[in-house]
């Protein structure tokens, strides 16, 4: 019976072994040779100027919300549409619930203002 499971071993250690060994080998064979630049933090090539724990625009919020309005409707339109037969009138209103969310989020999104660029 365990030797069913053999395969399956040999395949999580070979995924284990060659997930860590490149990061052994780069903390092992890479050259530590630091410098002021490469200690300095970087985020855009200049230093900072701000406070780090600055307030943002909600305009960024909005925008990350209608990602994930659309990046869900995707995800979740695609796997329905192709056992939507299997499921028949339970899984055709929920992705109709679903998508009505999906909607008032938005109606919410166009209703702030986050489909108007600057």
């Amino acid at each position: 019976m365990l030797e069913n499971y053999l395969p399956v071993l040999v395949f999580v250690v070979l995924g284990i072994f060659f997930g860590v060994a490149p990061l052994v080998a780069g903390f092992v064979l890479a050259p530590n040779r630091p410098d002021k630049a490469k200690l300095s933090p970087y985020e855009c090539g200049f230093e900072a100027f701000e406070d780090s724990r600055m307030k943002f625009d909600v305009r960024y919020y909005l925008v990350a919300i209608l990602f994930i309005i659309f990046d869900l409707e995707i995800a979740f339109l695609f796997p329905w549409a192709v056992v939507l037969d299997d499921i028949g009138m339970f899984g055709f209103i929920a992705m109709v619930i679903f998508l009505a969310v999906l909607v008032i989020g938005f109606i919410y999104e166009w209703k702030k203002g986050a489909l108007e660029w600057e």
